[in-house]
């Protein structure tokens, strides 16, 4: 078993036996979908209020860098618009197609997020809070993406009374 396959096979263990759980002891009001989506919009307000407290920490002299991080948050942003968009293909009952689609990105969100978090342990003073801002928002980045890619439950079927459905002789062999 080589590299890769080893990777994926711990992507699909998070997968499985760590998120999909989770996912099935939601409320069924609230699919795991939805969660995932909430984290990501929760990661973009963390990253916002990061780049904003950097903003005013370091002050307007450092322009190209906030014009970056700004881009790279519109990216973001319009990460989170696509998926938005893509939410209507995970239907309950039927897997989900965005477990493979976002592969990919789970699998190199983790190492990242290792790194960020790394870095902010390590940050200077001034900077450290920032910086636990945009860890923290690529730690809920990574739940999402996870819950995102859990398989919906399939629907709940309710067994109700239905008086009109009984024909007579149902009823002549219960008297």
């Amino acid at each position: 078993m080589n590299l890769g396959e080893r990777i994926t096979r711990v992507d699909s263990w998070l997968l499985d036996e760590l998120c999909q759980p989770l996912a099935d002891r939601l409320p069924e009001r609230m699919p795991a979908l939805e969660v995932g989506m909430s984290c990501q919009l929760g990661s973009l307000l963390f990253s916002a209020v990061s780049i904003i407290a950097v903003f005013v920490i370091g002050g307007m002299e450092d322009i190209s860098n906030m014009m970056f991080n700004v881009l790279v948050w519109g990216l973001c942003v319009t990460f989170f618009i696509g998926l938005n968009r893509m939410r209507v293909l995970v239907q309950p009952g039927k897997p989900n197609p965005l477990r493979y689609m976002l592969v990919g990105v789970r699998l190199v969100s983790i190492p990242f997020t290792a790194y960020v978090l790394f870095q902010a342990y390590g940050a200077p003073a001034p900077y450290r809070l920032p910086m636990w801002f945009n860890a923290l928002s690529n730690l809920v980045f990574v739940v999402g993406l996870y819950f995102i890619s859990c398989q919906p439950r399939p629907p709940q079927r309710r067994a109700r009374e239905d008086i009109w459905a009984r024909t007579p002789l149902q009823e002549a062999g219960n008297s």
